[in-house]
């Protein structure tokens, strides 16, 4: 996993969207990136991408040679292409070929079925705070949810409930991090960077095996 510097910030509402009451009575923290910016690794400068359709929708699944670095939901190929170069504004973007058509299949069978597991590497880019939050929502088991809180404590820093719902709404690995399993302190469903449907249609799935 490596670190990546971040650009593109706006203010704390995301924060407010995530947390809602628990935000409540906390200093204002500096905002989060909507759209994460990374700068292409050496020899992994070309990413390969391919969109298809899932039960949630459109969906694109962009890999370079260390793992996969990107999946998303959406509804418009324009429009997520346009978001991976913004991403990646570095990298060499490579279209549908049957390398990605691969990828892009055992990514929908993943997603139609989390609990079986993802057996892919990914490339994970985020700050060292981040990337703590994350491998904290990947031991999150499938039908269970924790709140911001809870993620907080289990990384050490129970303070930063902010922090964590920032590090959920930059992550651009849509179920393989799960932070569709984090939800606020009263169990009520927050923000979800592609949408609270999904993550409600997620969790219902999860739910039900």
């Amino acid at each position: 996993m490596n670190a990546s510097m971040r650009t593109d910030r706006v203010g704390p509402k995301v924060a407010d969207r995530y947390l809602g009451a628990e935000r409540r009575d906390r200093p204002r923290e500096p905002g989060l990136a909507t759209l994460p910016q990374f700068a292409a690794a050496p020899n992994r400068d070309a990413i390969r991408f391919a969109f298809g359709e899932c039960s949630l929708g459109l969906i694109l699944v962009a890999a370079t040679a260390k793992g996969i670095c990107a999946i998303w939901f959406g509804e418009d190929r324009n429009a997520l292409a346009r978001e991976l170069q913004t991403c990646f504004p570095q990298a060499k973007q490579v279209g549908d070929n049957k390398d990605s058509d691969r990828l892009l299949a055992q990514v929908i069978g993943f997603v139609e079925a989390p609990a079986e597991g993802l057996d892919a590497p990914l490339d994970v880019r985020g700050t060292p705070f981040e990337q703590r939050v994350w491998q904290a929502l990947r031991q999150i088991p499938a039908g269970s949810t924790a709140s911001y809180g809870d993620i907080a404590a289990r990384i050490g820093e129970p303070r930063a409930a902010v922090q964590v719902a920032e590090a959920c709404a930059s992550n651009v690995l849509a179920v393989a991090i799960p932070c569709h399993r984090v939800v606020r302190s009263d169990g009520t469903l927050s923000g979800y960077r592609w949408g609270v449907k999904r993550k409600r249609a997620l969790l219902a799935r999860e739910a039900a095996r």
